[in-house]
């Protein structure tokens, strides 16, 4: 046993589908962050998606089978059960109530860690967790790579991702 508080890792997104880049990240943050578990959240109601995603409880059974394999992945249907909008910083709410004493470590692509500032609560999801982010090479975003701001740089770690054109 150790005295060292859990190393729980966050991984939401759509995952319609999941695949290999998802499993890709997931394996990466066990191995750079030393989790003890990470959970994986498809989100339920995606605010900042423009499109119909395919049912949640499809994406669940598939995000189910896409992890089955890797050790200490659990897939938490919690955000596929609200109603309204799904937003990351309610998932960090709860689960720092239940693991008041765990380290939070959300797990993100570059690309949505761009997007931080937009997301509802940003400010707080910065108070709940270590933001980790995984650069992917991304059409959008050309080459720009993320840059935390330097009074938050403590907030952040990096990923050491091969980059992956996969989305």
């Amino acid at each position: 046993m150790t005295d060292r508080p859990k190393r729980l890792g966050v991984f939401g997104g759509a995952f319609d589908p999941p695949h290999n880049t998802h499993a890709a990240l997931i394996a990466l943050a066990f191995k750079q962050l030393h989790l003890d578990e990470l959970r994986v959240f498809p989100t339920g109601v995606a605010w900042h998606k423009p499109r119909q995603l395919t049912p949640a409880v499809h994406r669940l059974a598939m995000s189910a089978l896409a992890f089955a394999c890797i050790p200490n992945v659990v897939v938490d249907g919690r955000e596929t059960r609200r109603s309204g909008p799904s937003y990351t910083v309610d998932t960090l709410r709860e689960l720092k109530q239940e693991s008041p004493d765990a380290d939070l470590f959300l797990v993100v692509g570059g690309d949505q860690a761009r997007a931080l500032p937009n997301w509802h609560a940003w400010q707080e999801i910065l108070l709940l967790a270590i933001i980790c982010v995984a650069e992917r090479e991304d059409p959008t975003w050309a080459s720009s790579v993320f840059t935390s701001p330097d009074a938050l740089k403590s907030r952040f770690l990096r990923l050491e991702m091969p980059p992956s054109a996969i989305s």
